[in-house]
């Protein structure tokens, strides 16, 4: 499990940037190739108005086609609520549907983004499917999913604690997530706290060239230096 000595403010500093910056920020340190880390286009933003969000993974895995063999239907498997409050906050859930293909019934609904916000959670993640759309935007909850179903169906929870994987992306409870309207990234809890600094220094040279190219005193022998100093 995943250290949770990152202060609230670092959570906060990173959340105050966009998951295109942090990604470009956690290349600086060269800890994870740059084909991984970051979930792929399977799992959309379902509120990109939302500002970006960073909380640590609870994590948990669904069926909805069929029926439960054990453990309850919809609202009966509540067991996973206690490793939901295990992780410290913010939370994020994040849930695999196993299902081939996934994303038949939805798990997370009105009741159930109630239930998370009331639970410390600021985000889900999942594969699978989503619903009332609308009254979970009322809550504040962000989701991301890979599609969205009028109906649960049969969903339900069977396992949760373990190692997850949904759009090329591995999660372990506690990981480090972030998110906005361009998708999920893990930030690798070692270099999180260095993350802030080093994306406000993207974010000023960013700035510094985008001036540069509409200034009226742009001009192409002096762009390659201009886009050097950038990167």
């Amino acid at each position: 499990m995943a250290n949770h000595m990152l202060s609230l403010k670092a959570l906060a500093d990173i959340s105050s940037f966009s998951t295109c910056v942090v990604s470009s920020a956690i290349e600086r340190f060269d800890v994870r190739l740059r084909n991984t880390g970051f979930a792929d286009s399977r799992i959309r933003c379902i509120f990109p108005e939302l500002p970006p969000l960073a909380g640590f993974a609870v994590t948990a895995r669904i069926r909805s086609s069929a029926p439960p063999m054990e453990g309850g239907g919809y609202y009966e498997r509540t067991d996973w609520w206690d490793h939901v409050l295990s992780i410290p906050g913010p939370r994020v859930a994040v849930i695999e549907d196993v299902d081939d293909p996934p994303g038949l019934g939805a798990f997370i609904g009105e009741i159930h983004a109630n239930i998370l916000r009331a639970l410390g959670c600021v985000a889900v993640i999942t594969n699978g499917a989503v619903r009332d759309i609308p009254q979970v935007r009322e809550t504040g909850l962000q989701m991301f999913a890979g599609n969205v179903s009028v109906s649960h169906a049969y969903a339900h929870v069977f396992d949760f604690g373990g190692v997850v994987h949904l759009g090329q992306l591995r999660i372990n409870p506690g990981d480090l997530l972030h998110g906005d309207l361009h998708g999920v990234n893990r930030i690798p809890i070692a270099v999180a706290d260095r993350i802030p600094a080093v994306a406000r220094e993207i974010v000023e040279k960013r700035r510094k060239l985008t001036e540069f190219c509409r200034s009226e005193s742009f001009n192409r022998a002096a762009l390659q230096a201009a886009v050097r100093e950038a990167e």
